[in-house]
């Protein structure tokens, strides 16, 4: 970050939630960046060590936040049957916005403005990952492990690998 560059809003309270918190961490700062790969090359991680911070809407007003790692998707039977409900869906990006606090694709747990349950995706822990930090090209690495741990989340085999590419 140059001198002259201001941290976000969300950035500024991701981080202080992340301080807070007391999980060991370190900010990442890089440009904008277009697939997985690139944010992991950038990050310097593996792609299946990005996390995705998705918003998850279980009923009228009840949220959560589902961690998944690089490379996977949501497994809508899996998180279904972990939070008994029948039905789930993805709010859209104002609704997700109103509720969070951030934007898509600076989402995180870290710092929203409602501290929705987490489910972290059992892949998520037991190494070093990369979450977003409350804006555009910025992320934190951080232990998976003492993630979920800080966050309290739900830890269970809730994604599938993503479907290839054509």
């Amino acid at each position: 970050m140059t001198e002259s560059t201001t941290p976000t809003e969300g950035e500024q309270r991701a981080v202080a939630a992340l301080e807070a918190s007391g999980l060991r961490h370190r900010i990442v700062r890089h440009g904008p960046v277009s697939s997985l790969a690139e944010a992991a090359a950038a990050r310097r991680v593996g792609p299946d060590q990005v996390v995705k911070t998705l918003v998850v809407r279980r009923g009228e007003g009840d949220y959560l936040f589902v961690l998944v790692p690089g490379g996977r998707a949501i497994s809508w039977p899996k998180l279904r049957e972990l939070l008994g409900v029948s039905r789930l869906s993805m709010p859209d990006a104002a609704v997700a916005r109103e509720v969070t606090g951030y934007e898509r694709g600076t989402i995180t747990p870290f710092g929203s403005t409602h501290a929705w349950p987490v489910v972290a995706d059992a892949r998520v822990a037991g190494r070093p990952m990369s979450i977003g930090a409350g804006a555009h090209g910025v992320a934190a690495t951080v232990d998976g492990s003492q993630m979920v741990l800080a966050l309290g989340a739900t830890v269970a085999d809730v994604t599938d690998p993503e479907p290839e590419q054509p």
